[in-house]
């Protein structure tokens, strides 16, 4: 440890960890440890990198140095290291300020592996050797034969065309350079696919040698590990080889507006989409600087209080008067100075005027009259219950925690623990509710605020087709402008890449890369908790674990007697419940009684297929609940409010829904479109998949559109066939329960269960045969992206070919070797991926 100087050492007690920062002697690194008993530890070594111009150079370095480096000479060792690791997370990210490299393992072996590459990778790349990885990863000319059309290709460079072809992301660029006209933000650290190609190798060059350096680093260990012996790792093989430098990475503060601006922009859309009703109207504010633990939580509440939450003030008032059909609000406070904007999607140009005078309106009534109360300890109940219970799905707490250290790390050394420790703030602002502290907030920081901009998106009509016929006239004038031998060069350069593409690493090279042996490997699986109980002769499956102090319930529904004619109204349901009035309860006020009374109420529809009867498939219709111990009862009393009551003949409330499920699935199918595809295409064969589709897929999405275009002439049917519905679906005859918590808890579940079951309707039900029959159609669906999404699918069981675990292995063997070799590196497409069901 002589290598090192502590700078700080504390209890982070909410996160049942010693942490510590240390400063490297030498070079000046900055460090962070956090020790605690959780095995699935995590590294990262990050660099501050605000970026100077629009040519995506950050977003090409991160891609770069994952391309073979010193001690790990092949061609893509991040590829060869995924093969044969038990990472649980192995990624890299740009930021608009910073690039991250974290790796996550449970496995020590495989961490330190890890650990080694990613080290290796950022200091010292291969990326000096030859032009070949700048090329393949950013851009370059591309010519097959001298009679051949110049082209533009590179992994960086095809994935930011996508990004500039989603509306979402067009609106949140502007969002963003309009609120820093003057600092590095202002600048697209992805890269703006018109100033990618004006990157030179040179300058890619000189933006390494300048920013990744240790003088310039940030790393972090977490988890439980021999910290000494990681941190002498760390010195002896890489700090300890370089001399401190003096780097200028500071990421500047953009002086306040003395007025607000005002700024205009397109989005593409096709021939067939509309113009009216398609327009994004924004209002922006930055509210203050990153380092202030308070707001940087407060404003997240006040995000639930406008706009976030169903029925919030600021929301209803906007959605009331017609300007969109989906509003949100968001908070960014992951920069130096976090903004807050609220968007009104599917909107109008010309209601801009409007669009300002009811926000501002709405904020001058909330201040002088003050915000509910209820409200706002609803939104600290939903985002300290998400702090504590530090759920963060497929990703390791351990990374996220790292991550969101950086959100006060990166812009003061002294400061890296100020977020990621929060629980005393959220008991500071609840003593703050009353005393009109958020309603200053609203006052300083969004009303009277100068610091702000209005951005306007509006779609235009061919505009994908008019940029790439205005690319290909310029490809085509400066191909025209080129000597015969600059153009054997460029059809040479592109030989010689492709070469490199298809050459295979040597075995010499590939023998560098660490694997783990057999014997590196734990052969215990996880044991499973899983009791079948019976409460009153309806089935519950127990899963006693320690869960600190937080129950999980489901509330499980059979569809399997459900008539095929209602299924597009189960998935209507499904947004519609715990969004309408009840007969106690506007949707507002439900959301509050939700938010005060559980850690989330989510609707979800699920499919259980049979593994070893394809046909037998179960379909549910389910209450994802989670409550703090004790509280089970009052979450049941909330959901019978919602299964009984609800007014879903709210024909005003019920139009507004239908929009809002229209835009955000629009939103989907540009952002997410291959999962689209995939669903789509698994649909022809699969049983499964057909009927997710009735509920959740492009049958769905058409029926929302048909009923929303239609909603004067189908209003009366609608509302009567969500009633039948809701009433097939909520009886004791079809119920089951899931548990998840203490002995002791599942007894006071156990009669909360039994009290809920004799509130429900008795009814028999019988089980249908599913007439489902998966057709082939081979279809296609166009939009305005710049990228397409494709899938391939089949069904390997009806060749008599069983799911083996051999199959995980030929996924990784298919989406690591064959698929990223021959779609990404060759073809340039960002991403492309396989699975086996």
């Amino acid at each position: 440890m002589k290598a090192y100087e502590l700078i700080e050492k504390k209890r982070l007690k909410d996160l049942n960890s010693d942490a510590m920062i240390l400063r490297h002697k030498k070079t000046g690194a900055k460090i962070a440890v956090l020790s605690n008993d959780d095995p699935d530890k995590v590294f990262y070594i990050g660099f501050r990198t605000p970026p100077k111009e629009s040519t995506g150079v950050m977003h090409i370095l991160e891609h770069s140095v994952l391309c073979g480096s010193r001690n790990f000479p092949v061609k893509d060792p991040f590829i060869e290291l995924a093969k044969g690791s038990l990472n649980t997370f192995l990624n890299a990210m740009t930021y608009p300020d910073k690039t991250v490299y974290p790796v996550a393992s449970c496995n020590d072996k495989d961490f330190q592996n890890l650990m080694h590459v990613y080290l290796d990778a950022v200091f010292y790349p291969n990326i000096y050797k030859n032009d070949l990885t700048f090329r393949q990863e950013g851009w370059h000319y591309e010519m097959e034969h001298a009679d051949s059309d110049l082209t533009i290709n590179g992994v960086v460079y095809n994935e930011m065309k996508g990004a500039y072809s989603s509306p979402d992301d067009v609106l949140e660029r502007q969002i963003f350079s309009s609120l820093f006209p003057d600092t590095t933000y202002s600048e697209e650290s992805g890269g703006d696919p018109k100033v990618i190609p004006e990157l030179t190798y040179e300058h890619y060059l000189d933006t390494h040698r300048k920013y990744y350096h240790p003088s310039n680093c940030y790393i972090y260990l977490y988890g439980d590990m021999d910290v000494e012996e990681k941190l002498a790792f760390i010195d002896e093989n890489y700090l300890s080889r370089f001399d401190r430098l003096e780097i200028d990475s500071t990421v500047d503060t953009q002086k306040a507006f003395e007025k607000p601006i005002e700024v205009h922009d397109y989005f593409p859309i096709t021939e067939n989409e509309p113009e009216v009703d398609n327009t994004y109207l924004s209002y922006n504010c930055v509210t203050g600087d990153s380092l202030n633990p308070k707001e940087y939580i407060a404003y997240e509440i006040l995000d639930y209080a406008l706009c976030s939450a169903p029925g919030a003030v600021l929301k209803k008032a906007l959605m009331d008067a017609g300007i969109g059909k989906d509003v949100y609000s968001y908070f960014d406070n992951g920069v130096k100075q976090p903004y807050f904007s609220i968007v009104s999607k599917n909107a109008n140009a010309d209601q801009k005027e409007q669009f300002i005078s009811i926000i501002e309106d709405t904020l001058k009534n909330l201040i002088e009259n003050g915000i509910d109360k209820n409200t706002l300890l609803a939104a600290l109940n939903v985002y300290e219950f998400k702090y504590r219970e530090a759920d963060f799905g497929s990703f390791p707490p351990g990374l996220m925690y790292g991550l969101q250290m950086f959100d006060s790390w990166l812009y003061d050394d002294t400061k890296p623990f100020i977020h990621i420790e929060a629980g005393d703030t959220y008991k500071e602002l609840r003593k703050l509710v009353d005393t009109g502290y958020f309603e200053e907030l609203l006052k300083k920081g969004i009303l009277l605020n100068p610091h702000k901009s209005v951005v306007v998106v509006e779609p235009k009509k061919n505009l994908v087709e008019q940029e790439e016929k205005e690319l290909k006239e310029r490809l085509q004038k400066y191909r025209n402008s080129l000597s015969k031998e600059e153009l054997d060069r460029i059809v040479k350069e592109t030989a010689v890449l492709r070469e490199y593409q298809e050459s295979e690493d040597s075995k010499e090279s590939l023998a560098c890369i660490p694997v783990l042996k057999k014997e590196d490997i734990d052969k215990k699986g996880k044991k499973l908790y899983n009791d079948v109980r019976s409460i009153q002769g309806v089935k519950c499956l127990y899963h006693p674990i320690f869960t600190n102090g937080i129950d999980y319930v489901r509330v499980m529904f059979s569809m399997n007697h459900i008539k095929e004619e209602y299924y597009p109204y189960i998935g209507l349901l499904k947004v519609i419940l715990g969004v309408v009035d009840t007969e106690h309860y506007t949707y507002g006020e439900l959301f509050n009684e939700i938010c005060l009374k559980t850690g989330g109420m989510v609707p979800v529809i699920n499919l259980y297929q049979n593994s070893r009867n394809l046909d037998d498939i179960r379909m549910t219709f389910e209450w994802k609940i989670k409550t703090l111990e004790g509280k089970t009862a009052g979450a049941f009393d909330v959901l019978k409010e919602i299964l009984f009551s609800s007014k879903l003949d709210d024909e005003k409330r019920l139009k507004e829904i239908l929009g809002e499920v229209k835009s955000k699935v629009q939103s989907k199918l540009i952002a997410t479109g291959h999962m689209v595809a995939a669903a789509r295409c698994s649909a022809y064969f699969s049983k499964v998949s057909a009927l997710q589709e009735q509920f959740s897929g492009m049958p769905s999405y058409r029926f929302v559109c048909e009923l929303e275009k239609d909603f004067e002439n189908r209003k009366k049917e609608c509302i009567q066939k969500l009633k039948e519905t809701l009433g097939e679906l909520f009886t004791s005859g079809n119920l089951m329960f899931d548990f998840t918590g203490s002995e002791e808890e599942y007894r006071d579940f156990a009669r909360q269960a039994e009290a809920f079951m004799k509130a429900l309707p008795e009814k028999k039900v019988k089980d249908l045969p599913l007439n489902v029959n998966p057709e082939k159609k081979n279809e296609g669906f166009t939009s305005s992206s710049q990228v397409q999404y494709v899938c391939q699918a089949g069904n390997y069981i009806d060749s008599h070919l069983a799911y083996t675990g051999a199959l995980c292995v030929l996924k990784v063997i298919l989406s690591y070797d064959y698929l990223w070799n021959n779609v990404r590196v060759k073809g340039g497409a960002y991403g492309c991926m396989c699975n086996f069901a």
